[in-house]
């Protein structure tokens, strides 16, 4: 999952990023409304998380441009505006949902994850495929009937997959899913990361690889 989380506050920011990121999320942050503008043109996001108040282009205004487009992201306002009529004149700016601050994270992580099931051809809350089921919302991952112990970033990688299955992923496609903006795409964190999730997948190997292709899920989809 893609979240952009657009909010001034600098340190609040970051702790809503590395929160989100601990919970497998590839998280961008912008400070203002303009440099927010710049990276909702450049990436497809499945949620933002959206400060009201913001320097550059107000929150309302960055609203009204999300809602605007096709295939648009999920609108998640955050502000410390937190009465009943602040909620009511942001949804009806088009925003999917309204939590004021101060606010308690995991709550936090639950809306964001509701709105990316809500999402216009949204994945469906549980993933299979060749014998693999993951629910995304549970953090669960299983093959075969046994359970799956994985690191945030596997979890994130398969989940990725999952979802693609039966088509293919680049390295670069899981850099931009499962990472963030300042991943470097030199790295072989990918290939690092795939070749551990083999591992805990167990035989028969059920993620391939085509050399300047990428990876996909083989085998039918799990009854």
């Amino acid at each position: 999952m893609r979240v952009l989380v657009v909010e001034d506050a600098h340190t609040l920011a970051e702790v809503v990023a590395e929160g989100l990121r601990d919970q497998g999320m590839a998280v961008d942050v912008a400070h203002d409304g303009l440099d927010a503008a710049a990276k909702l043109d450049a990436t497809a996001y499945d949620v933002v998380v959206l400060d009201r108040d913001l320097p550059g282009i107000h929150g309302d205004t960055l609203c009204r441009m999300i809602t605007e487009r096709d295939g648009r992201a999920m609108v998640l306002m955050l502000t410390a505006a937190g009465s009943p009529g602040d909620r009511v004149s942001g949804l009806t700016l088009g925003a999917d949902d309204y939590l004021g601050k101060p606010f308690h994270f995991p709550e936090l992580v639950l809306r964001i994850r509701a709105l990316a099931r809500r999402r216009p051809a949204a994945r469906p809350r549980t993933l299979s495929a060749a014998g693999i089921e993951l629910d995304p919302t549970l953090r669960t991952a299983g093959r075969d009937g046994r359970r799956l112990d994985l690191s945030v970033k596997e979890f994130a990688v398969l989940e990725a997959l999952l979802a693609a299955s039966p088509a293919f992923l680049s390295a670069e496609d899981l850099l931009e899913q499962v990472w963030d903006e300042h991943a470097d795409p030199f790295t072989n964190t990918v290939a690092v990361t795939i070749s551990r999730l083999r591992r805990k997948l167990g035989a028969p190997g059920v993620i391939t690889t085509t050399p300047g292709v990428g990876y996909r899920i083989a085998g039918p989809p799990a009854l």
